[in-house]
């Protein structure tokens, strides 16, 4: 039998409202049958402070005894404070305060508002001492989720740090399969989450098998037969299993062009001239990319010319792409990123408060060729950006 702890709240000879909790350590939850539980979870949601009515009314018309059944018990097992009031000589709930609130959300399997605010405190902090700038956006647009989204999510970003800092590269399920150990592990809501503030080519993640999109005058020798490229009336599309199966590459390409836009690569590429091969360059450069351009330069050494958005996130592919070339000792030079190119634009945009961060980054650390460098102090000086769509 329960002892009471009775608090009078009122000042009348005969007390007319009263608290009453039981004196004893919270009982255990498991006996609770499913649908007391699942009343008590609502009860819970609610915050711990509710009227009797209104928890009663989340019962139901239908259930307002189980509702009085399960305040019974709570109240004797030291879970709540009920406040009373005596109406006909009899003490009738008017208010339910709910006690030892995050242990009794952990009995029933609730979150824990104020334990997930401070997890998330220690998983921001974390996620920014990886130092990543590509995760930048991911790590603000974060910032911008409820806290228990946030914390649903942080896996994922965490988990693209280690992909790129292995150097994966693959399709989705690759990458589900790396993050949590099975293919569709990850949601189409987090894909869409993550596809609106990543470009996850840029992590070597594709929805398919990636394409390398190549023109180029070259017949391509490989174990199983040949693939004439020089035939295509636009462009070819090789996994880079078939290119890096390719052995010999017969024919001569007096440079190449690089080509960032989709639009543009695919104009470039009809237009191109007889001798000129042309790439696309899908963002910032993922691994699979690097490794067949790498491969495919190795077998066809020639000068880079390589085309980009004017903006910032524009120089820093180019740099990165370049990469193939500088380890090669081969001449490279940006192409369509003159800062006459930009300003030729009838629409430019603004730059954000990242891009201005981006290119204070690349002024600092990077040595750059003359024609990027005068683009990023006309872009500082401008604060205005643009799309190679414009012009190429």
């Amino acid at each position: 039998m329960a002892e009471w702890l009775i608090e009078p709240l009122d000042n009348r000879a005969v007390c007319q409202k009263r608290r009453r909790t039981a004196q004893i350590a919270p009982q255990t939850l498991d006996t609770l049958p499913a649908e007391w539980r699942e009343l008590l979870a609502r009860w819970v949601r609610r915050g711990g402070n509710s009227r009797w009515e209104t928890l009663r009314n989340d019962a139901g018309n239908t259930h307002v005894q189980m509702a009085q059944d399960v305040l019974d018990w709570l109240l004797r097992a030291g879970w709540v404070a009920v406040t009373e009031q005596r109406q006909h000589s009899e003490w009738w709930p008017q208010h339910v305060e709910l006690l030892h609130l995050p242990q009794l959300r952990a009995a029933l399997g609730l979150r824990d508002k104020d334990s997930d605010a401070q997890r998330w405190l220690e998983c921001r902090a974390l996620l920014h001492e990886l130092n990543n700038t590509t995760l930048s956006p991911a790590l603000f647009a974060l910032d911008e989720l409820p806290v228990q989204r946030a914390l649903a999510r942080q896996d994922l970003i965490f988990k693209l740090h280690d992909w790129q800092t292995q150097q994966q590269s693959g399709t989705r399920r690759n990458f589900a399969l790396f993050a949590r150990d099975d293919t569709k592990a990850v949601s189409d809501g987090e894909w869409n989450w993550l596809e609106s503030v990543l470009d996850l080519a840029e992590f070597g993640i594709e929805r398919h098998t990636p394409l390398l999109l190549i023109a180029a005058p070259l017949k391509l020798t490989l174990p199983n037969g040949q693939l004439d490229l020089a035939s295509c009336a636009d462009f070819a599309a090789l996994t880079p299993a078939t290119v890096q199966a390719v052995m010999v590459a017969s024919g001569t390409t007096s440079r190449w062009q690089l080509v960032e836009n989709r639009t543009s690569f695919e104009n470039v590429a009809k237009k191109r001239d007889a001798g000129t091969g042309v790439i696309w360059l899908p963002g910032f450069p993922p691994t699979w990319w690097r490794e067949a351009v790498g491969h495919l330069l190795d077998l066809v050494p020639a000068p880079a010319y390589i085309a980009c958005d004017p903006d910032p996130a524009g120089i820093a592919i180019a740099l990165k792409a370049a990469e193939l070339w500088r380890e090669r000792r081969i001449a490279w030079e940006p192409c369509k990123m003159s800062v006459n190119d930009l300003a030729s634009l009838r629409v430019r945009k603004p730059l954000t408060e990242g891009d201005k961060l981006q290119l204070g980054t690349l002024q600092q650390a990077t040595t750059l060729p003359s024609a990027l460098s005068e683009l990023l102090e006309w872009m500082l000086k401008q604060g205005e950006k643009g799309e190679q769509e414009g012009y190429l």
